[in-house]
């Protein structure tokens, strides 16, 4: 399997070989002498393929400019990373990093305003249409991640010395955003689940209130938080939000693209989303999207005016720097994004995927589940200190047997040397991948003599 792995990477590679040719051969067509690479470039090609179909050969090619590693982990391994899994590519977003690699692709047919949401061929101008759409919301942008989504409505809204409220579980991108805007973070307690609830946020803004005279400049939560995958109550913070007139911005990075988010329906005032992480789009991209009345805020445009030459860049937004994400990353996101629009549908059937694994951990006797149980998101943290470290106690290679035993099965992206609490992430995987993940996992524990529950018949 690996081998052949590999294989295809250098039958791919010797393409891009052909594709160098041609891009130095003049419009009218190649000289005789690229005319002849060209003929050898192929009678390699079909070498390879000879070896990729008959299972056989070691390939020539193993690094990238002599220096990089070839990243087959998705074509090698079934990978259970927990912040990759909804960020893996689909075909045609390979297919448009491919063809849309060079520096300024997307700027090919860039005419007036001169700004990137407008540009119609490709068509990024209808591709935010679909966005917001697709969110339920009036104006969106792609942004170079989720976190410049968040820095972009921050540095809008929040004045030096603001409070904002934010989750005990946020992510630390929303700490620094609040931090770049000169603002301080106010941070809600969790519930005994880990959770978030609309009455701790209203007894957090009640706090800040009383400590400071006046109101939080914005409400940030996730709407799946990254410790423990736990679904918030978002639409009823966004309801207490909205209470004492504070906008609510929705951090859904783990959420946008693969379950369904109806930003209005949830109360939101600003959606962030994270391509690379839920939209099977290289990094870094994003999307930040907001209701009519917030728009023209965070997405205004410059009204400087240049003092010696009076230059005027009034269709530029300020918050995006006037234009954000260009390239390869921009056409892979929207090359992904039908599937990625039809995969939201599925969500259920990715939820049982989830808890189908999980139930099988959980079969190894000691085996914990830290998160929500049974799971509402496919990103999970479990406990197994009463488990698999039992055996790393003894182990000659400590925590990292289990990363050992995993990889030999050909299963990557645990915390390496971790066997007490760690994360794993399912989206994504067949049933076919969920039931073999299961069985290696119960193997191994079986293999040092844990116990492992039956399934009650």
């Amino acid at each position: 399997m690996k081998e052949q792995v590999k294989k295809t990477f250098e039958a791919l590679f010797a393409l891009e070989d052909i594709r160098e040719v041609l891009r130095e051969a003049l419009p009218t067509g190649p000289d005789p002498d690229e005319e002849r690479a060209i003929r050898e470039g192929v009678a390699r090609v079909r070498t390879i393929l000879d070896d990729l179909e008959a299972g056989r050969g070691s390939p020539a090619v193993t690094k990238i400019a002599g220096t990089l590693d070839i990243r087959d982990r998705e074509e090698a391994y079934i990978n259970i990373q927990p912040i990759q899994a909804a960020g893996r590519l689909t075909p045609e977003a390979r297919k448009a990093l491919i063809a849309y690699g060079d520096g300024y692709s997307t700027c090919d047919a860039c005419r007036k305003p001169f700004r990137l949401d407008k540009i119609t061929k490709p068509p990024i101008a209808a591709f935010h249409e679909d966005l917001a759409k697709f969110l339920n919301m009036d104006v969106v942008r792609v942004v170079p991640g989720a976190r410049r989504g968040f820095q972009a409505v921050a540095s809008t809204l929040v004045e030096p010395g603001d409070p904002v409220i934010v989750s005990s579980l946020a992510h630390y991108t929303e700490f620094l955003a609040v931090e770049g805007a000169g603002g301080v973070v106010k941070e809600v307690p969790l519930s005994k689940g880990n959770l978030v609830t609309p009455d701790a946020v209203a007894a957090k803004i009640e706090d800040v209130r009383r400590e400071t005279g006046r109101n939080p400049a914005l409400v940030m939560i996730d709407h799946v938080d990254y410790q423990f995958g736990n679904l918030h109550d978002v639409a009823g913070i966004a309801k207490v939000a909205h209470q004492y007139g504070i906008p609510f911005l929705l951090n859904g990075a783990y959420t946008v693209g693969t379950m369904p988010v109806d930003g209005k329906a949830l109360g939101a005032d600003f959606v962030v989303g994270s391509g690379h992480k839920s939209m099977a789009s290289p990094a870094p991209s994003g999307v930040l999207a907001a209701t009519a009345e917030w728009g023209p805020r965070v997405f205004r445009t410059t009204a400087m005016t240049g003092d010696l030459t009076h230059r005027k860049f009034g269709v530029k937004e300020v918050e995006m720097l006037g234009c954000t994400l260009m390239g390869a990353t921009l056409m892979a996101m929207i090359a992904s994004f039908p599937t990625v629009r039809e995969r939201t549908l599925r969500w259920d059937e990715e939820l049982k995927k989830s808890n189908h694994f999980i139930d099988g951990l959980l079969a190894i006797e000691g085996t914990k589940v830290l998160s929500e149980y049974p799971r509402k998101h496919t990103l999970t943290k479990v406990d197994t200190t009463g488990s698999f470290d039992t055996v790393a106690a003894t182990h000659k290679r400590r925590g990292f047997f289990l990363s050992d035993e995993l990889s030999g099965r050909g299963i990557a992206g645990e915390f390496a040397g971790a066997t007490r609490t760690w994360k794993l992430n399912t989206f994504g995987l067949s049933w076919k991948k969920i039931r073999y993940l299961t069985e290696a996992f119960q193997e191994i524990a079986a293999k040092y003599d844990l116990n492992v529950r039956k399934e009650s018949t």
